[in-house]
């Protein structure tokens, strides 16, 4: 028996072959010829509609349209489209009847401007919403590029200390704090901590965040800034969302010297504040475009890498498309 086995047991490899070669439709599927430039398919077009991009392959991106009411499932996606390039994009969604792009309702996207003026020109009907985590995520970039910024400076601080310490014949010993942090272990530890709110800090990390801003009175107020920014979030309307995002530009404003990336964060939201703003009609985001890509990404290290780009998408678009 275990010799039969052994004799009828196919390796990875032949059996894909064999499954691409003679189980599977792929030698006669219809969109194979243009298969690694687009895909389209214009019957899983819906009122809801996310658009991202992706990496298929060493780096290469892809802009992928999908239906959310599809949930991830089959028909999720309407297009996949290689590169970023509006242009590009345009002209396959220029491919879907004209009916259907006018029953889009509601489009969500990244701060991209060519992703946006893909959503602007092929679908005139839809309401444009900026993703509130690209938007949040910028802010919380600009907090970890203050904490960053004093890291290099605790780093610079401890080798010129060695250096001298050397210079006298002596070992280095760095100054901890009372929870056992160097100057720099702290700033390179408090990472994830600001991230998240203080009520969801665990008791280590409510004692790293009391030396850290007893030592640092400047990263304290800008993890102000950056929580007073996502309260934003937490405001019921329109109207109550863009009071509460005036009060957050006045406040950088207030800082301007102090966090440069702050002010820099800050005219990127108000370049995308119209559809920022658009979150509070349905409170809509891009988390099914971002947890697609996710599914992408792991059957994409579940089949091992991309070698066939054209037989991989293919298997995508047989499971989503």
């Amino acid at each position: 028996m275990s010799v039969i086995a052994e004799s009828n047991h196919l390796d990875a490899n032949t059996f894909q072959g064999q499954y691409k070669d003679i189980l599977s439709d792929y030698r006669t599927w219809d969109q194979k010829e243009h298969a690694d430039e687009w895909l389209l398919f214009p019957q899983n077009i819906g009122a809801k509609l996310s658009i991202d991009e992706v990496a298929l392959s060493n780096g290469e991106l892809y802009t992928i349209l999908t239906n959310k009411a599809a949930k991830g499932r089959k028909g999720a996606v309407v297009a996949i489209v290689k590169g970023t390039e509006s242009k590009a994009v345009m002209d396959i969604l220029g491919k879907i009847p004209i009916a259907d792009c006018m029953r889009v309702t509601e489009i969500t996207l990244d701060m991209s401007p060519s992703m946006e003026w893909i959503a602007t020109q092929s679908f005139l009907n839809a309401t444009k919403i900026t993703d509130r985590f690209h938007v949040q995520q910028l802010v919380s970039d600009a907090l970890q590029d203050v904490r960053v910024a004093l890291r290099w400076k605790a780093i610079d601080k401890e080798n010129s200390a060695i250096a001298q310490a050397r210079k006298d014949g002596k070992n280095h010993r760095p100054v901890l704090y009372e929870n056992g942090d160097s100057e720099k272990q702290i700033l390179a530890r408090s990472r994830y901590l600001l991230f998240k709110s203080s009520s969801h800090w665990t008791e280590n990390q409510q004692k790293r965040a009391t030396i850290l801003f007893r030592e640092f009175p400047a990263l304290q107020k800008a993890y102000e800034l950056s929580m007073l920014f996502r309260s934003f979030y937490e405001r019921k309307t329109r109207t109550e969302g863009q009071e509460s995002l005036q009060k957050w530009y006045a406040a950088v404003e207030g800082h301007k010297t102090d966090f440069p990336s702050f002010f820099t964060a800050a005219h990127s939201i108000k370049a995308h504040e119209g559809t920022i703003l658009n979150y509070f009609y349905a409170r809509a985001t891009n988390a099914s475009a971002e947890s697609f890509n996710a599914k992408i990404k792991n059957f994409r290290g579940l089949v091992r890498g991309v070698t066939d780009k054209k037989f991989f998408l293919y298997r995508i678009a047989m499971i989503y498309g």
